[in-house]
């Protein structure tokens, strides 16, 4: 296993980025950075680290135990052979779409990853707000099938890392969009914020790590409007600085419908979307879509809407 961190070696970059994003802030865009705001990322970033180090040789047990029964011998250790680095990248960017989307689609994972969206401000400290309790998820089984392909956990951790560095820097309002061609494949700042929004016509959309064709393919694309601004956070917005409730809320939350739901409802407050009641209370993001859809004349097949009617989606778990 390599004897290194990707993501503790991008600290310092990390660092200088956000001061350099700060400065810029200043003088272009002061409502980009909220003090508190700013110190609940920071508390993220540091929790997610220490959960990342206390459960993080538990998983790696677990990929290694794997390994053994793998199908090819693509390689007997973490740093070769040098034509299955960019394979076992792709791939892995790959399982790291549809572990993503199921963070947005499946309740249960989206207790956890609704830490990193809780934010209503964009900027590169956003990136730092990462789960304290992914690892609860079980999402890890979506990487065992590169494993038992034959590529050593070294390598998909290592290119695990480098695909977490690349998402920091798209985390920012002060880059607008790239090149075509690079909009056309990567994902690019623009691309993303468009994920980390709550307007309708945004919600559940471009879920790529690195390669945005993802999305593309899987149609879950959404290209950013000029004439769109977009709002960020969460539907019900949190409401507080409180880092452990910003950590905690939804997990509160689903347990307290688990809770209270009758018997045969119970596992789906577990098991689908966000938003999902066995009442219809409250609204899922394909819900809160449609009855946008409804107001602007705007379908999949039609994309002209009036955009001077958007409206604001209802509060939705």
């Amino acid at each position: 296993m390599p004897d290194f961190s990707v993501t503790e070696l991008a600290v310092p970059l990390f660092i200088a980025a956000i001061l350099a994003e700060m400065a810029w802030a200043k003088l272009r865009k002061q409502s980009a950075y909220e003090p508190k705001d700013t110190l609940v990322s920071l508390g993220f970033g540091l929790g997610s680290t220490v959960a990342g180090a206390l459960l993080g040789g538990f998983f790696l047990a677990i990929f290694i135990a794997a390994y053994e029964y793998r199908l090819f011998d693509i390689s007997e250790n973490w740093w070769g052979p040098l034509w299955a680095w960019p394979v076992v990248f792709v791939l892995d960017d790959l399982k790291y779409y549809w572990v993503h989307r199921a963070g947005h689609r499946i309740r249960w994972f989206w207790a956890a990853h609704v830490n990193h969206h809780s934010s209503q401000h964009y900027n590169l400290s956003t990136a730092l707000r990462q789960s304290w309790t992914g690892s609860f998820t079980l999402g890890f089984v979506f990487a065992l099938p590169l494993v038992l392909i034959g590529f050593h956990p070294g390598m998909i951790a290592v290119c695990g890392g480098i695909n977490l560095v690349y998402q920091f820097w798209i985390h920012t309002e002060a880059i607008g969009k790239m090149p075509r061609w690079f909009e056309a494949v990567m994902n690019t700042p623009s691309h993303h914020r468009v994920h980390h929004a709550t307007n309708p016509r945004y919600l559940d959309r471009n879920y790529a790590g690195v390669f945005i064709i993802w999305d593309r393919m899987f149609g879950t694309f959404e290209a950013e409007q000029d004439d769109e601004p977009i709002r960020y956070g969460i539907i019900k917005q949190l409401g507080s600085f409180n880092l452990l409730w910003a950590v905690f809320h939804e997990w509160i939350g689903m347990l307290s419908d688990i809770v209270g739901a009758p018997w045969r409802h119970k596992l789906s407050y577990l098991l689908r979307e966000p938003g999902w009641t066995h009442d219809g209370s409250r609204e899922t993001s394909d819900m809160i879509r449609e009855r946008w859809r409804e107001r602007t004349g705007q379908s999949p097949l039609n994309p002209v809407a009036d955009r001077n009617s958007i409206e604001s989606p209802h509060e939705a778990a």
